[in-house]
This record gives structure tokens, C-alpha cells and sequence, in this order.
């Protein structure tokens, strides 16, 4: 087998026994690297301390990472002007968290009948979001409900 050194230095090709006494004489331990390479590449290395450092090293890139929501901002068909600046803001203050936005429409009884004028209003929400979020996917009948998914732009 090929070994390398603690210090990343090749020992060269030897056998296993060799090896092992050799990370013995040392105090570490012999681990193999790449078992399916020919010949087979081991290293003499502390272990423990590799996976103390290993397991560190994942625990900040978990620390570091942010689980991206999705808050839902519901409209209606004759969502007033008021409502609908509040409920932009409100998706404007999501958006900037870092979070998706679910813009959704329920259509009632005879409002069936008219989706173009939901599909105006989740125009209109886009629109008023444009500045600050892209449409994931745009608006869509999914039964009575009409959805649509905006995503905070990429920074430049």
C-alpha cells in the first residue's frame, strides 16, 4: 500500500504490517484514503483529532446556513386599496427576511367565472413587488385557488 506521512509526505509503497508499525512508533493511526486505488493509499494521521475538526467544521456551515420560508399573503377578488398596500408591505417585509412569498386567491361561488380579473390582481401584486422579488412561478389555477410564488431577487 501507498502511505503518506502526518506531515503530507510520501513514505512510499509498503506493506501493511510495515505500515501499521510505523504509525505505531508514532502514536497515530493508520487510515486508509482511497481503499479502491491501486495500490491502496493510506495515512497516518490522529483520527480522533480529524474528526473532532470535521465534525467542527460541519457544525458552522450548519451555523452559517438559513432555512428559506414560505410566508402566504392571501388577496380576494376585491381586495381594496388599502388591504392591498398593506398586504404588499407585508410581502415586501417577508421578502426582505429572506423568505419566499405565497400570493394566493380564493375564488368563491360565481367568482369562478371570472379568473382574468384574479389574474389582474396577482399582476398588480407582482408588479407593486418588482422592485425587491422576481415571480418564481407565475399565477396559476390550482382548483378554486389561484397561486403564485415570488422569490427575493439575487444579489448583484
Amino acid at each position: 500500500m501507498r502511505v503518506i506521512g502526518s506531515d503530507g509526505t510520501q513514505l512510499g509503497v509498503m506493506s501493511a504490517r510495515e505500515a501499521q508499525q510505523l504509525a505505531d512508533e508514532q502514536d497515530l493511526d493508520l487510515v486508509k484514503i482511497a481503499p479502491n486505488a491501486v495500490p491502496p493509499v493510506c495515512r497516518i494521521m490522529d483520527y480522533g483529532k480529524y474528526r473532532f475538526e470535521q465534525a467542527k467544521r460541519e457544525k458552522e456551515a450548519r451555523k452559517n446556513q438559513r432555512v428559506v420560508e414560505v410566508k402566504e399573503v392571501r388577496l380576494g377578488l376585491n381586495t381594496d386599496v388599502a388591504d392591498f398596500q398593506t398586504k404588499v408591505r407585508h410581502a415586501i417585509r417577508f421578502i426582505e427576511g429572506g423568505d419566499k412569498v405565497k400570493v394566493s386567491i380564493r375564488f368563491r361561488g360565481r367568482e369562478l367565472g371570472h379568473p382574468e380579473i384574479g389574474k389582474e390582481a396577482m399582476d398588480r401584486f407582482a408588479e407593486a413587488l418588482s422592485e425587491v422579488a422576481i415571480v418564481e412561478r407565475p399565477a396559476k389555477m390550482e382548483g378554486r385557488h389561484m397561486l403564485m410564488f415570488l422569490a427575493p431577487k439575487p444579489a448583484k
